[in-house]
């Protein structure tokens, strides 16, 4: 099982491809595939078929999931792209800023 600094809720930046510099909430973390899904950004849209009589289908915009290497943590206190640093406080494994040294949690 492969682990990420990445965790649902957290907020990134997009650091490399075509939606480069859009920012975002995670909806979604898939650890096995290393991917993540975020809120706005790589939009495709999928062809939904009706399931039941007097449902609508057609095409809706949903959230693609990209590659969790292609995203940036954004530290909440100081704004800006960091990296995870790790830290042991009262026993327990925290994520903090490489910047400013402020706590991860969302």
């Amino acid at each position: 099982m492969n682990s990420l600094n990445i965790k649902t809720g957290d907020k990134v930046q997009v650091i490399s491809g075509a939606e480069k510099g859009s920012k975002g909430k995670v909806v979604q973390v898939s650890a096995k595939e290393g991917k993540v899904i975020v809120e706005g950004v790589n939009m495709v849209t999928k062809h939904v078929k009706p399931r039941q009589a007097g449902q609508l289908g057609g095409r809706i915009q949903a959230e693609g999931a990209m590659y969790a290497s292609k995203v940036m943590l954004v530290c909440p206190k100081c704004d800006k792209t960091t990296r995870v640093a790790h830290k042991i406080q009262d026993g327990k494994k925290i994520r903090v800023c490489k910047h400013c040294g402020a706590e991860l949690k969302y």
